[in-house]
């Protein structure tokens, strides 16, 4: 952060309990220094109670955090974060939300208890220019968060800030807000989109939660495009993911899931590959697909 942005940044912070400390901006100032470049995440986070077993993806996340390189942080952009407007959460220390209901006690339980940070709240704060971002002090690190980056940082020692998904907006600005955020993969941050991108609750066969890969035509279709497109880097086809044809409109019936893989793919560069992982439909209607961006 050069000096007249920190000027900038402490002229238009409000006064009072909610605002950053002046020793946060001065650690910002100071910090996301120039680094190789970070790989680049979408997982598919499915069941909360995945925070809970040993399986297939839970090991796919643990093995795909072997290869990357420790972050300096993490900014998430999950499912879970809907709001009018774009926020990030800007605590030093968030709190593990459990926001799910009918889940045993055991899930309740479990705690991530990594730091927040800050001062990368605030340099993403500085980089997006296109609309205002607004710093959150309420949130925390919801199921979206947490469920995952648990398998890839296990002793919660990575900080974590959440970056929220404005509702309102379409597919196309929330890629172009994406590209905004670019220059923090170059900064030592993991930037990680949580999700799934064939998600259709109404139409799951929960009796069939446990057989891996029992999936319904039009999603095995749906999932099938998707993967082509993802790996040709068709970008704009998956922007416009309501015009793809019917498997696509049962795939993608709300738009929240899927947007975190807009994010990802929006900071692919040119000289990256796309990697697959975790690809399984579960109860006909739900794919734990899940995508890492890295140099070819």
């Amino acid at each position: 952060m050069e000096r007249k942005d920190f000027l900038k940044a402490m002229a238009i912070l409000p006064l009072g309990a909610s605002a950053l400390q002046l020793t946060d901006l001065q650690k910002a100032a100071k910090s996301f220094e120039a680094t190789p470049r970070m790989p680049v995440l979408f997982l598919g986070h499915g069941n909360p109670m995945n925070a809970l077993y040993d399986n297939t993806f839970t090991r796919g996340f643990q093995n795909i955090a072997k290869d990357l390189p420790k972050p300096n942080a993490i900014l998430c952009i999950s499912a879970h974060w809907e709001t009018k407007g774009t926020f990030v959460t800007a605590m030093e220390q968030p709190k593990t939300i459990h926001d799910f209901g009918g889940f045993p006690q055991a899930l309740f339980d479990v705690e991530y208890p990594a730091p927040g940070s800050p001062e990368l709240a605030l340099e993403t704060q500085k980089l997006i220019t296109s609309v205002p971002v607004g710093l959150d002090h309420n949130w925390g690190l919801d199921h979206g968060c947490w469920t995952v980056i648990k398998f890839l940082y296990p002793n919660a020692d990575i900080p974590v800030i959440q970056m929220s998904i404005d509702y309102t907006k379409p597919a196309s600005y929330h890629y172009a807000l994406a590209k905004e955020i670019a220059a923090l993969r170059h900064k030592g941050v993991l930037i990680v989109g949580s999700g799934n991108t064939v998600h259709n609750l109404r139409m799951a066969a929960w009796d069939k939660m446990n057989e891996v890969g029992y999936a319904y035509d039009w999603a095995t279709v749906a999932n099938e495009k998707m993967k082509k497109m993802i790996l040709e880097g068709d970008h704009q086809s998956l922007i416009n993911f309501e015009k793809q044809g019917k498997e696509f409109l049962l795939a993608v019936p709300t738009p929240e899931h899927y947007m975190p893989l807009i994010y990802t793919l929006a900071l692919q560069e040119k000289d990256e590959k796309t990697t697959i992982f975790n690809d399984s439909i579960l109860a006909g209607s739900l794919n734990m697909m899940s995508v890492k961006i890295d140099k070819a």
